[in-house]
């Protein structure tokens, strides 16, 4: 028998963690984190060294705009999978 592929295994993964809240609610307090985390690194201990190039700037809030995205999204995704969850019980 072949071993899982490694998309197999990636899509096996967040399969799980999707369908469990508690793992789900895990991951998005924590990406929750790094990304404040992120911004106040950005903010107060890089900030001259993010002013003294433009590509680097727009680089790090890019990557932050994006994290952000993804954070927004995922708790969408929690939010919508809730309801639904809490709609099948009824």
């Amino acid at each position: 028998m072949k071993p899982a592929s490694r998309w197999n295994a990636s899509k096996g993964l967040a399969k799980g963690i999707l369908h469990d809240r508690t793992l789900r609610r895990k991951i998005l307090g924590r990406s929750a984190m790094l990304l404040l985390a992120i911004f106040a690194l950005g903010l107060w201990v890089i900030d001259g060294w993010l002013m003294g190039s433009m590509w680097r700037f727009l680089i790090w809030w890019g990557a932050c705009g994006a994290l952000a995205v993804f954070v927004a999204v995922f708790a969408l995704y929690d939010a919508l999978r809730v309801i639904r969850e809490e709609t099948d019980r009824l």
